[in-house]
């Protein structure tokens, strides 16, 4: 790893960010906190702060020269509902809550960017720092848009960091178009008429049906969706009746939809409602659909794939940088900025969690994992990739690139 001498020199406070907020973590909307933490050391160092957007986001704007480009870098700030099995130091204060997924690290990375283009300022333009509550499944980035984000502070493209267990520490992944699924849910509730389990023809079992329709439902994958389109449909509740000797009046299934394009997600809830529906109606029950769209797909843009390709390479280099990486099926709402403005998303390598000293818990340093923590030692190199994509991006070279 060859991270910028400035910026290596801080590693100590850069790791001691880390672990205030790992120690002090804040759920979905609720990051007031981590929020202050963030304004308070941007606005010390010169930034033009915003904060509040999108109830608890956080805006730093610097400028230098006299470019008018623009490059917005976002981190994640809030933490995960579990109970935290490390017992170090900067364990979780707050009982049920942790870091769990290392949006303490993204954020510390992203401070200590915003600290040497601050003290430096040797770019030529617009650099936003992006901080974000609510990625955890309440779709903060979305709120971030809907209060006006791309209006209100103009960005030229976007680009964004996710730490990734498993890859060694140092090394990157990313690839040109989709990188991670869109998440959708849906709860499929049936309707029948209970009756004694002893005389199950006088009445309607939605259990039944409702068995039926989780069949059918395979068959949208297997039957009605192009083979070459990625899908997982995993139904992962069934819940019914409460006695056994009694066929109950409801029964309800629900899941998870994970697509790489947005086209399969209108497939799968047209033939989803026909499915369930007239299942239903064969076993003289009804059914009702609702279905959630969640998180879409996270899809790089190739040009600028390709230019943070570049600049990883430059830092790393090129046996440290995969650029062709296996998309996961995870999601992440960072798409919601993809599909407002071009950018990419690349992963960052945790390790396999050999990083983790004395105390940590018992089970593997896994994402949503009660025993993982971040890796203090990427915060330089995270930091370094995000200066080198504004100092770059605002000189024009991704453009040049596109041209």
């Amino acid at each position: 790893m060859k991270p910028l001498a400035e910026i290596e020199a801080r590693a100590d406070a850069l790791r001691a960010w880390r672990q205030d907020i790992h120690a002090h973590p804040e759920l979905g909307f609720e990051v007031h906190r981590t929020a202050a933490f963030v304004a308070d050391k941007l606005e010390a160092w010169g930034f033009d702060v915003t904060r509040g957007v999108g109830r608890t986001g956080v805006v730093g704007t610097l400028q230098a020269g006299r470019s008018t480009r623009a490059i917005g870098l976002r981190a994640d700030m809030d933490a995960l509902p579990i109970h935290e099995a490390n017992t170090f130091a900067h364990r979780s204060t707050v009982p049920g809550v942790m870091h769990a997924c290392g949006h303490d690290g993204h954020t510390a990375m992203l401070l200590g960017a915003a600290e040497r283009l601050a003290a430096r300022r040797d770019f030529d333009g617009i650099v936003r720092c992006f901080f974000q509550p609510a990625e955890e499944g309440e779709a903060g980035a979305r709120a971030m848009i809907e209060d006006g984000l791309f209006e209100r502070f103009p960005v030229d493209a976007v680009f964004g960091v996710h730490n990734w267990p498993g890859i060694p520490a140092g090394h990157f992944g990313l690839r040109a178009g989709p990188l991670m699924a869109s998440a959708s849910e849906f709860r499929i509730t049936v309707t029948g008429v209970g009756c004694h389990a002893a005389m199950p023809h006088l009445g309607h079992d939605p259990l039944f049906a409702a068995m039926q329709i989780a069949n059918g439902l395979q068959g949208i994958v297997t039957r009605n969706n192009k083979p070459i389109d990625t899908v997982v449909l995993s139904v992962t509740q069934f819940h019914a009746g409460d006695a056994d000797n009694v066929v109950p009046n409801h029964a309800w299934l629900g899941g998870t939809v994970r697509t790489f394009a947005e086209a399969p997600i209108d497939l799968i809830e047209r033939r989803m409602k026909a499915i369930a529906t007239t299942v239903a109606e064969a076993f003289d029950c009804r059914a009702e659909v609702d279905f959630k769209r969640g998180y879409p797909p996270t899809i790089n843009d190739p040009v600028q794939a390709a230019f943070a390709a570049d600049i990883l390479r430059e830092l790393v280099g090129d046996e440290c940088v995969d650029a062709d990486v296996e998309p996961t099926m995870g999601a992440e709402d960072f798409s919601f900025m993809l599909r407002e403005r071009p950018g990419c998303y690349v992963f960052i390598g945790n390790g396999d969690g050999a990083h983790r000293g004395a105390g940590h818990g018992g089970g593997p340093c896994m994402l949503h994992n009660a025993s993982y923590d971040f890796n203090d030692a990427l915060l330089p190199i995270g930091a370094s990739y995000f200066v080198r994509l504004a100092q770059r991006f605002l000189a024009g070279d991704a453009q040049g690139r596109q041209a």
